[in-house]
């Protein structure tokens, strides 16, 4: 539910007579949002199916609010299966309990129930997203989320003619539900997507799909903010529009030094706000994105999606090579699949903008020091049957050799209410085993994590750095590493093992870039650091969701502060019941 354009500029009227004589600030964004989580059927791929999804809409409705803003959301599961809703980004103080991973803050609500969802913005600007977070249901369960700056201030960068949500995701023929069933019933890797997609549509390489490819029109002379969110499942993605640099001017709603670039890359979870300046002869041009894959001996969805820009006017040849024909000329220029150094060129190219209106505050003085291993692991297969995954085993993943297993009640409700038994609280801060992490040839051994529910207990207002070192078991891969109820500075990357003696000592303490969500190269490393200064609970996991599936995640509790603005909030009264 969105306001009339009309409305909106009254509404912004208002609240700037309000500031300017009162010195009171107000909102112009809808306090209430009403999701009905239900199924619906699209059709892709010359075949239709039923998907679940909100309100019917494939992606889901967009939520807009101003910097500072409260809103609800009202969730009623009328779907088959039970559901949670994430706002991935949002850093909602003092309040997990809307944050939505399942049996981690909240049990899943279930077919028939319903739970009213308080969204608290606080510092965020810029882009996020919503999706489900329970099993793979946000497949096809999410939407943009767009924090305007307040009212009477202004984008850091001249104010572009029109925004526009860019949305990438997966697309497969099979019910999601059979994919990841399957998954767990052989114990290897999940089928690929048969497609990738912009704003829900394959695009015009793919079968059955030109009619419906997202067409993005655009006046010659003007700019657009285009706003870039990576919804896909397992796949990490490079974008890029034919003939047009892109200039990103934020990631995951913060601001960055401008940067331009040819393409972009962009994980699972990450956000990018990118402005496009149409000054090419007017003609229509492909946006494109493709995989970014480095895993060994793993299958991964090689296809490309496509949509397109289209210049306002007359031109002549609409099916020109800068066009929309099908030829491989008319595509932009992606790198390699598997082009490590042009993936970490672009990343390494992001810095804070980190001015006087928008000022970091980089932690200098560590108290708490975590170094974790993030690996791709194997469980023997039970019962002597032959499993899917590598030499017959199940696939697994793990943090410092623990894959997590979630529990069945929630924990956070179970740390707020002092329940014993539900988790424990020995996630250590160092690898159990230390070894030549990225070397190609290691001892079968280290292959087999544990299985536990362990959690890091941080006191409030404690400085942590988390170095989030890749290994080589099972060849190693990319991992996209976000943290719930946080942003963190990314101080520092690169690749083979972290060097604790000169590593820190290239660490960008000036401009790192402040994200929710960052890559780990695959056989590298990277460094962040935070304050912890949000009491609750916490998930930290892998956003390749077979990755998280497989158990590579956990879990901080922020404790309490002293003061009552640095305690957790009470729980709502309508919280799902497990």
């Amino acid at each position: 539910m969105i306001l009339p354009k009309k409305s909106l500029i009254l509404i912004q009227i208002l609240c700037f007579l309000a500031l300017y004589f009162h010195h009171q600030p107000c909102s112009l964004a809808i306090d209430e949002y009403e999701f009905v989580v239900k199924e619906a059927t699209y059709t892709r791929l010359c075949s239709a199916k039923k998907i679940l999804t909100v309100n019917g809409q494939f992606p889901g409705p967009t939520i807009e609010a101003q910097h500072g803003d409260t809103i609800y959301v009202n969730v009623y599961n009328q779907g088959k299966q039970n559901i949670t809703i994430h706002w991935h980004g949002v850093l909602q103080p003092r309040y997990p309990w809307a944050d939505g991973p399942e049996y981690i803050t909240q049990c899943p609500i279930k077919p028939g129930g319903r739970f009213r969802q308080k969204i608290i913005f606080s510092t965020e600007e810029g882009t996020l997203w919503w999706h489900a977070h329970s099993d793979w249901s946000r497949a096809t369960v999410y939407g943009a989320i767009i924090i305007h700056p307040k009212v009477g201030t202004r984008y850091p960068f001249p104010k572009p003619d029109a925004e526009v949500p860019i949305i990438l995701g997966e697309w497969w023929k099979e019910d999601i539900t059979k994919v990841l069933q399957q998954m767990h019933d052989t114990g290897g890797d999940p089928n690929i997507s048969d497609a990738f997609t912009i704003n829900g549509q394959p695009g015009d390489l793919y079968p059955c799909s030109k009619q419906g490819t997202f067409k993005l029109t655009v006046d010659r002379g003007k700019t657009y903010l285009l706003r870039l969110i990576n919804a896909a499942m397992n796949i990490i993605l490079f974008f890029a529009i034919k003939k047009h640099n892109l200039t990103v001017v934020g990631v995951d709603a913060g601001y960055t030094k401008p940067l331009s670039s040819e393409y972009v890359t962009i994980s699972p979870g990450q956000t990018i706000d990118a402005l496009l300046s149409a000054n090419q002869k007017p003609d229509l041009y492909y946006m494109v994105a493709r995989a970014y894959s480095t895993g060994s001996n793993h299958h991964f969805d090689n296809t490309t999606t496509t949509a397109i820009v289209q210049y306002k006017g007359k031109y002549s040849n609409p099916t020109s090579s800068s066009s929309s024909s099908s030829s491989s000329s008319s595509l932009p220029s992606l790198p390699f699949y598997n082009d490590t150094n042009a993936a970490f060129s672009f990343l390494g190219g992001l810095k804070s903008l980190a001015d006087k209106k928008h000022p970091i505050d980089v932690p200098l003085h560590i108290r708490n020091r975590i170094f974790t291993t993030i690996s791709v692991n194997s469980f023997p297969c039970q019962d002597n049957n032959n499993c899917a995954g590598p030499n017959g085993t199940r696939f697994a993943a793990s943090m410092n050799n623990i894959s997590f297993v979630n529990p069945s009640t929630a924990l956070l409700q179970a740390y707020y209410q002092h329940t014993n038994g539900v988790y424990g609280d020995n996630f250590p801060d160092m690898p159990p085993f230390l070894f030549n992490f990225t070397d190609i040839f290691l001892p079968l051994n280290l292959e087999t994590p544990k299985r536990g529910t362990e959690v890091m207990v941080l006191d409030y207002n404690t400085t942590v750095e988390i170095v989030l070192q890749g290994t080589a078991l099972m060849g190693g891969i990319d991992h996209p590493i976000h943290l719930h109820g946080y942003n963190f500075y990314i101080v520092g990357f690169g690749l083979g093992n972290f060097d604790i003696y000169k590593d820190p000592l290239k660490y960008n303490l000036k401009d790192p870039p402040f994200r929710n969500t960052v890559s780990v190269p695959i056989n590298g490393w990277v460094t962040v650091r935070f304050k912890a200064d949000n009491p609750g609970v916490w998930l930290l996991h892998c956003h390749i969701d077979r990755h998280m599936t497989w158990g590579m995640k956990t879990v901080f509790i922020v404790k309490d502060g002293d003061q009552p603005e640095e305690r957790l909030l009470p729980p709502p009264p309508d919280m799902p019941r497990c």
